[in-house]
């Protein structure tokens, strides 16, 4: 047990370093945290095994997964129904071509340039065609956008394009037997009710007792992750959903949710980003960068010229436009989800896997800090305002959000 404690120890410690670290160069904290995990395995490689560190221990496992699904729960909480109503148009054709363009791009690019099998090129298209919804939401929450239309649409348009990865992961390589059935049913019949029982709890209980809310939530949240391993699926996947559904629920209950949130981000996400790091097998970058370098040029490359011009359309302010690409160009969750779907399931190989990896954590890392260093759209942050033109004499100001 003692060992449990000391690897906790250590975990959360790179946690605070990585804090401190992100504070003094003002970028986001997952960031750090990947890349922190991802000298943690460099060091490892030279040094010791990064087994010392416990990252393949079934408690450390559960705890990173937690950290995933809960930070996806509160991205889909953020999308109040109105807001999405009103963007729908937005968030469906950016999240429909965030996926498209880097499918088909990057699937192309491992059959005809690295010669890669029909079944794995497809699944590189699919891992690489993601964005990240935990980091995006990171981000999101750390700026204050998150509060902001502007924001909104971002994480509506995330969740379009990762449900384009999750339905073509279905359809081209999971198999949908009478599991799948059963899953959709539960999921069906949990959430119709699910938004009367939460209101119901909320009224009557949520003031007389310990955190009942919360309990609630990560009892369904747990119970749905179950199913969806059971079934061949991930524990990550109905989270965004029942964020949606209790969105509305949420944005009433301002304190409950501030404990959920201080609880995934000061306890389990750490553990995700950290072990997400960890994962990157260094030894194959070494020995082949270039395949590396062509699969991250692949995605962002593919998600920047199918993105920008459609964002164009409905962001007109230039640094808008690109930090709205760059954070759609990023991956992480889904994309390492998809990878280790296809290493378990015999689609890719070990060495192929570690260079999907690399380019989905290299994508949740270089697109999001180029965006929040030169194309960060101050005049949109929460408690600022902007230069808004009328009828094209002269600007007048506004609030964002």
């Amino acid at each position: 047990m003692e060992e449990l404690y000391l690897i906790a120890t250590v975990w959360l410690g790179l946690a605070v370093i990585a804090v401190i670290i992100a504070y003094y160069l003002k970028i986001s904290i997952a960031l750090v945290e990947i890349c922190m995990g991802v000298a943690v395995a460099g060091a490892a490689y030279y040094f010791f095994d990064t087994e010392v560190m416990g990252v393949n221990d079934e408690w450390l496992r559960f705890l990173a997964s937690s950290g995933a699904v809960l930070l996806t729960f509160l991205a889909g909480s953020e999308l109040e129904p109105d807001v999405i109503r009103k963007k729908k148009k937005e968030v469906f054709v950016v999240g429909a071509i965030g996926f498209m363009a880097p499918f088909l791009g990057c699937s192309a690019i491992a059959f005809w340039i690295l010669g890669w099998s029909v079944q794995a090129s497809l699944l590189t298209g699919i891992a690489l065609s993601t964005t990240s919804m935990a980091v995006v939401y990171a981000v999101m929450l750390e700026t204050g956008f998150n509060k902001t239309d502007f924001g909104k649409g971002i994480l509506g348009a995330c969740f379009i394009n990762d449900l384009g990865t999750v339905i073509a992961l279905g359809l081209i390589f999971a198999p949908f037997t009478y599991k799948s059935i059963i899953f959709i049913a539960a999921c069906a019949i949990i959430l119709a009710i699910l938004p009367f029982t939460a209101r119901t709890v909320t009224r009557k209980l949520a003031y007389r007792t310990a955190a009942i809310r919360t309990k609630l939530i990560l009892m369904i949240l747990f119970g749905l992750g179950f199913l969806a391993l059971w079934s061949g699926n991930e524990a990550v996947l109905p989270a965004y959903i029942v964020g949606m559904v209790l969105a509305g629920i949420a944005a009433k209950d301002n304190e409950g949710i501030r404990r959920l949130r201080t609880l995934t981000v000061g306890f389990l996400t750490p553990f995700y980003f950290l072990r997400a790091g960890m994962l990157v097998s260094l030894p194959a970058l070494i020995l082949a960068p270039v395949v590396f370098l062509v699969l991250l040029a692949g995605k962002v490359v593919s998600k920047i010229f199918g993105l920008y011009p459609v964002i164009a359309k409905f962001r007109a302010e230039k640094n808008e436009r690109w930090y709205y690409t760059l954070m759609m160009s990023t991956g992480l969750t889904f994309g390492t989800i998809s990878a280790l779907f296809g290493f378990t399931h015999g689609i890719v190989t070990q060495e192929q896997y570690s260079f999907l990896v690399a380019a989905v954590i290299a994508s949740a890392v270089i697109p999001t800090l180029i965006a929040g260093m030169f194309f960060l759209p101050k005049h949109l942050l929460p408690g600022r305002r902007k230069p808004v033109a009328e009828n094209g004499e002269g600007p007048s100001l506004r609030d964002e959000g």
